[in-house]
């Protein structure tokens, strides 16, 4: 028998199944009832349910709720600070059997090679990676990347099994306005899936955005933007990551109603967070707890975001659809206690059969030596650009302060929080270093620097002495990139991130105690942000209002232009 042969005399009772679940129930997702019987699996898919089947081999699951596994439906691998490898041990057992990724990050350091390699991982990993391509390296004309990829570039690697379509198009200015490298890309992608990125977009820009053909979107942080763009026919993905925090916001937006057309997303969300907190399975409680009714969650975790990426195989636990299942004790708890991946049992030996490929990227590093007097801000004007965080959000606010020159320098001046950011290109293309102020970091004393920086990723560093903030841009050159944070002329804590600058080489483990190590010593320096590194990461993304930084100057999002 060859495998469709097999599956069907398997649904029918006609020969033995491979592996049979007994004695849970299945949640159907699109009637929400819990349905009484056995799961019959051969091969990667689902031969049977809601009957009586015998198997080769039998799992217990007496007790347990059978769930579709879960669907990330945007994310970066890049930010977990892991490979795709140590990814898929972390956040599959907890039940994510599909990751939808953009490997932007690592594009823009090293181009294609860097989506070549998630193309290759993605051959050996239990979960079904799913890798998007890049749309837009560099993210803008105003920063300075270590690639750029135009249509040409992308239609390389348009054909792996892996792909889907195009991945976020944030360059939405270039979008609304028909610059012609914009239009080649989404002709590229045409009557394909393309993935939206359009913050606080509204009206009629949001209608051309739309036309183009993008139909997901994971940047709506409030209900009322939400609500609009499923009016205008997006799928909106509710987004919880470790900076990025729009859950709340958009969960009263959530209902068996406007499910079908909402997914969920975590975007950016460290070792650290996944650890203490969790995954897709973290917003499914979050939700839950919220009020949200189960069925609606569910749906938007599995179901709803396999219509949404066309992916028709999955997203039920249906005759015939692939084998990704999570099996739990309590839908509201949901904790995985069992996960099938693609019909095979996600555990310590199944992790360790899968094979590998080498990382790339190594020695990517090109920054100047840095001295202190590099991060002096000149200008005589008192009237001066300061980025607003917001914590738990990448949007920032514009704001101005009146900041008077001392010898030829605006100082930082931590009695009013104005703290120094600098920029420092490290792709060794033109050595640019832009200064300027952010407020909301709550810096005192010393500094913290990092070369994950959206989505260019040089070198960022905010700090309140300029001779701490040269010893930490230093350092990064010195271990190939990563997070440092300095105080009084001394390294307090570190982590290593050699591929490209923004991932470890070592266990997930390892890099969650290394952040733990890495906050401890930042709360010492004054700051009381949840997540200061990732939150420095998006003070330099140029596509996120209002007021950003990259290695050309202060960036004033709205208009869309350096401001200095």
């Amino acid at each position: 028998m060859d495998d469709l042969e097999r599956r069907i005399a398997q649904a029918r009772g006609d020969m033995q199944a491979e592996l049979v679940l007994r004695g849970g129930r299945v949640l159907d997702l699109v009637t929400g009832d819990l349905l009484e019987g056995d799961v019959a699996i051969c091969g990667d898919r689902i031969a049977g349910i809601a009957a009586d089947y015998n198997g080769a081999q039998v799992i217990d699951v007496s007790g347990m709720v059978l769930v579709p596994g879960f669907i990330d439906t945007h994310l970066h691998v890049e930010s977990s600070l892991v490979t795709p490898f140590e990814f898929d041990r972390c956040v599959t057992p907890r039940g994510v059997t599909t990751a939808i990724c953009d490997p932007h990050e690592i594009a823009n350091v090293i181009g294609l090679d860097g989506i070549r390699y998630f193309q290759q991982a993605s051959e050996h990993l239990l979960m079904d990676l799913r890798v998007q391509l890049s749309s837009c390296v560099p993210s803008t004309e105003m920063e300075t990347a270590g690639a750029r990829i135009e249509a040409d570039d992308l239609a390389q690697v348009m054909n792996h099994p892996s792909g889907i379509g195009l991945a976020e198009f944030m360059n939405y200015p270039g979008v609304i306005h028909r610059d012609p490298a914009a239009m080649a890309k989404l002709r590229l992608f045409a009557g394909g899936h393309v993935d939206g990125h359009c913050p606080q977009l509204r009206g009629r820009d949001l209608n051309a955005y739309v036309a183009a053909g993008i139909r997901t979107e994971h940047e709506a942080t409030t209900a009322k933007e939400a609500r609009e763009k499923l009016q205008k026919g997006m799928r909106v993905l509710i987004r919880e990551g470790s900076v990025s925090k729009d859950l709340e916001a958009l969960a009263p937006l959530l209902s068996e109603r406007t499910s079908p057309y909402m997914c969920l997303c975590t975007d950016d969300r460290n070792p650290l967070d996944i650890d203490e907190h969790g995954h897709l399975d973290y917003m499914i409680r979050r939700l839950i707890a919220r009020g949200v009714p189960p069925l609606a969650v569910y749906r938007a975790a599995s179901l709803s975001a396999a219509e949404a990426f066309g992916l028709k195989d999955r997203g039920l636990i249906a005759p015939g659809l692939r084998a990704d299942i999570v099996a739990m004790p309590d839908l509201d708890d949901c904790r995985a206690s069992l996960v099938i991946a693609g019909g095979r049992v996600v555990d310590d030996a199944a992790l360790g059969a899968r094979g590998h490929v080498a990382a790339p990227g190594r020695g990517s590093v090109k920054a100047p030596v840095i001295a202190p007097n590099d991060f002096r801000c000149s200008g005589n004007a008192e009237e001066t650009p300061v980025i607003g965080i917001l914590e738990g959000k990448i949007i920032t606010e514009h704001l101005t302060h009146r900041i008077a020159p001392v010898d030829g320098d605006k100082r930082p001046d931590a009695g009013r929080d104005l703290v120094r950011i600098a920029v420092v290109e490290r792709h060794g293309r033109n050595g640019n270093i832009a200064t300027g102020f952010v407020q909301g970091f709550g810096l005192r004393h010393g500094a913290i620097a990092s070369t994950v920086c959206h989505d260019h990723h040089n070198i960022a560093v905010v700090g309140m002495d300029y001779d701490d903030m040269a010893l930490a841009a230093n350092r990064l050159s010195e271990i190939e990139g990563g997070f440092v944070v300095v105080r009084d002329g001394r390294v307090l804590a570190e982590l290593p991130l050699p591929i490209a600058g923004l991932m470890s080489l070592d266990p997930f483990e390892d890099v969650r105690d290394r952040l733990v190590d890495l906050r401890a010593a930042a709360r010492t320096l004054g700051t009381t942000l949840e997540e200061p590194f990732l939150q420095l990461a998006f003070l330099a993304l140029p596509v996120i209002p209002a007021l950003k930084i990259t290695d050309r100057g202060m960036v004033d999002v709205n208009r869309f232009e350096i401001i200095g």
